[in-house]
């Protein structure tokens, strides 16, 4: 990476006030608009025919600016482009919106309602739906909404304002089947109880902090490390055996967020041991290829879901783009898409809940992570806060129950305290809940979202509450009294133990279980996972100590980002050929991240004569790029014992992998895949990239990952159809997180697997 950290942290940090200036460069100029004409008849007019390119373009430009629309060509060129856009947008009618779907698929014929809104004599227009919204209770709102396509629910919040908005969605409620979780005045929380090494006591742990703050009535949700199915099943039972522990089963279900093959192969292996299941989604049959997922295997799983717990779903605006699938039309569309997508496969769960004898009551909900991204899909906490209003109405107009991470990676422009200026701004809307974990920051994810906390400080802010029957179960931990106030128990997770313990039938003396507990809570620290406990000034505050270590943690963080590999670490790595990527600078990188994903030209000439000398004698390359933490690839004792032990690992599972590592400065994962392109493309057998990556600064470890991908020859000679839906990760890799020889043989074992099946 080229310039001091300091001197671009600083070009970073100004983003917020050259906003205007950075507005002013979209590619869609709309000068002027004759009044009273529509979309239509304005492309008529420039075309002479309809043209579905200017089409989708008209329709980005009608959006907020985004850097995600800008840089795919569809943001509006200046304020009175956009202006202008949104007039020709209000104007046109929903019938013909409905006749010109923004991108034909099959993901869009079986989204779109059977009987869309074509005319009425109050909602004709876009710009009459949003009167309508704005001025309709309810119980009108709904009976209508079941009848807009998304294409039509994705165009009229283009035509609002922040206050609209939240008007819109401070009125429209889709509580879940026989619970409050999604009802006016309530908030709930998913915990989050993510460990970087699938640890069962740092999960375990997690949950009883958040029950000691009264958190956590929706979803008891891990996101897995590893997605090997025992890893996976085992997580699955620490959640079940609290939840049966307690008796709350039926109130609140638990969740590993690995992909839905793997979950449902766990519950065919012990059944009963999965709850709801979960699987991220996306707005196009494409984007849906890159989950390894599809509208049959979606349908077949949503039939298959008879239970009380149905489908989890997560989303998020950019997701579609940066995966390669904008196919020309903004990420508001492609996320009202998404939602029609979830809308779809809800009914799917009441049908097959019907017609197994139950009352159709389907267990379904949405959690849109608006922020995970990065700065590519946009920047400021401002835009962060548009981007969850938008989607909150978007979700409620679909019938969805819908959750939020608001949320931020360390290389956006927004901090700590910006996260609770965003909250602030957003929870007028009422979603249906948040995220939560003992701090802002996940130990796993390494990004920034949504404490303990953070809800205690909500809930008092806006009067907020939580699920009834989890309510009453706080009351009976005696975190919470009769009143509805915290008692001396509260933020003390040791008691919520010492009930754990009692409910096991364990009789032992009290101070001996505390002491207990009080170990095992040391033990989890030392492994670096936070765990919150008591309070600051008021309740709603982490302690004081706690807050210290987590803005170290952000500081480090941001530190990581902007770090470069340094010459005399490059020239230390045994057998090293450095290549780098079209980003010119490390802000290129971290804006325009498909800079990083391409080789320049040189160093595609260099990987070129590689494969010439390889003389296709090896059938695995190294390759080891900075990524976004280039600190934990050049930390001591963690690239060293990893290189060393996955060779000696592979020479003993038969591989025959090439002596030299591959160094990409700048490199992100798609990097690989083209070297992989490059080196394997044509040649006989599988074919295997090992991509060595430093990510997730904010952990507090310095971890780095390593991305596994082993195709036939065949497939790596067909230029950018190698992408992450055949990719395997093992992440979390650091010495004080998951251990680099145990990750080593964490991968050979996978890559065997991929290899043999």
């Amino acid at each position: 990476m080229l310039g001091s950290s300091m001197a671009l942290t600083l070009s970073f940090t100004q983003s917020r006030k050259t906003s205007a200036e950075v507005e002013s460069v979209g590619d869609v100029s709309i000068p002027e608009i004759i009044a009273g004409e529509d979309l239509f008849f304005y492309i008529n007019r420039m075309r002479g025919t309809f043209d579905p390119v200017l089409y989708r373009k008209l329709l980005g430009a009608a959006n907020e600016f985004k850097e995600g629309d800008q840089m795919i060509g569809v943001a509006a060129a200046d304020q009175s482009s956009r202006l202008h856009a949104r007039s020709l947008l209000a104007n046109t009618r929903i019938k013909e919106i409905n006749a010109h779907p923004v991108y034909q698929d099959q993901l869009n014929d079986y989204i779109t309602p059977e009987q869309t809104v074509t005319t009425s004599s109050t909602v004709e227009t876009v710009g009459d739906l949003k009167q309508f919204l704005l001025t309709e209770n309810e119980v009108a709102i709904k009976q209508l909404s079941q009848s807009l396509s998304s294409d039509v629910i994705g165009c009229v919040v283009k035509l609002m304002s922040q206050q609209e908005l939240i008007t819109v969605g401070s009125k429209i409620f889709n509580p879940l089947p026989n619970s409050q979780i999604g009802a006016k005045g309530y908030l709930g929380a998913r915990i989050q109880p993510n460990s970087p090494t699938d640890n069962p006591d740092d999960i375990f742990w997690q949950v009883l902090d958040g029950w000691s703050y009264a958190v956590g009535d929706v979803v008891l949700g891990t996101n897995p490390v590893s997605s090997e199915p025992e890893s996976v099943a085992a997580i699955e039972l620490v959640l079940r055996d609290l939840l049966v522990t307690f008796g709350i089963e039926q109130v609140l279900p638990h969740c590993v967020l690995s992909h839905i093959d793997v979950q449902a192969k766990v519950e065919r292996r012990s059944p009963g041991s999965t709850a709801l299941w979960f699987q991220s989604i996306a707005g196009s049959d494409a984007a849906n290829q890159t989950f390894d997922i599809d509208l049959k295997k979606m349908r077949d799983y949503a039939r298959s879901r008879t239970g009380q717990y149905g489908l989890y779903f997560e989303t998020g605006q950019g997701a579609d783009f940066t995966n390669g699938h904008s196919h020309g039309f903004d990420m508001v569309l492609h996320e009202s898409r998404k939602y029609g997508f979830a809308r779809a496969l809800t009914r799917e769960v009441a049908n097959a809940q019907q017609a197994s004898g139950r009352q159709p009551a389907p267990w379904v909900h949405l959690n849109d992570v608006a922020g995970f991204i990065g700065p590519e899909v946009f920047r400021t906490r401002e835009q962060l806060v548009r981007c969850c209003l938008e989607d909150i109405v978007m979700g409620k107009l679909h019938g969805l129950t819908i959750g939020l991470d608001v949320c931020s990676t360390l290389h956006m422009d927004v901090s700590l305290d910006d996260l609770d200026w965003c909250l602030d701004q957003i929870m007028p809307a009422n979603p249906a809940y948040l995220m939560a974990l003992p701090t802002k920051i996940d130990p796993m994810l390494g990004y920034l979202t949504t404490g303990f906390q953070d809800h205690v400080r909500i809930r008092e802010k806006f009067g907020y509450r939580v699920n009834d029957a989890m309510w009453s179960f706080f009351q009976k931990l005696n975190v919470i009294d009769d009143q509805g106030k915290p008692t001396e128990n509260f933020g003390n997770p040791l008691h919520v133990y010492l009930q754990y313990r009692r409910k096991k039938g364990d009789t032992r003396n009290s101070e001996v279980i505390l002491s207990e507990g009080r170990l095992q809570m040391d033990e989890v620290r030392s492994r670096g996972l936070f765990l919150a406990e008591g309070f600051g000034k008021t309740q709603g505050e982490l302690a004081p100590a706690l807050q210290v270590q987590i803005d170290q943690i952000y500081d480090d963080a941001k530190k990581s980002i902007w770090a470069e590999l340094t010459p005399a670490f490059v020239a230390s790595v045994p057998e090293v050929l450095p290549v780098e990527t079209n980003s010119s600078d490390r802000l290129e990188y971290i804006l325009h991240p498909t800079t990083g994903e391409q080789l320049s030209i040189a160093s595609v000439k260099s990987i070129q004569n590689l494969r010439e000398s390889y003389l296709d004698q090896y059938n695995v390359q190294i390759v080891i790029s900075d990524g976004l933490n280039a600190l934990s690839i050049m930390q001591e004792g963690h690239l060293d014992p990893f290189l060393s032990q996955l060779r000696q690992e592979l020479k003993s599972a038969g591989f025959s992998t090439a002596n030299r590592n591959i160094i990409v400065r700048s490199g992100r994962v798609r990097a690989g895949y083209q070297v992989g392109e490059l080196l394997f493309g044509r040649l006989p057998g599988n074919r295997a990239i090992l991509h060595i990556i430093g990510e997730r600064p904010g952990t507090g470890h310095r971890t780095f990952s390593v991305y596994m991908t082993s195709p036939n020859g065949s497939l790596w000679g067909k230029a950018d159809q190698v992408d992450h839906n055949i990719t395997r990760v093992v992440s979390g890799i650091a010495s004080t997180a998951l251990k680099p020889e145990t990750a080593a043989r964490d991968t050979v074992r996978i890559l065997h697997q991929m290899n043999a099946g």
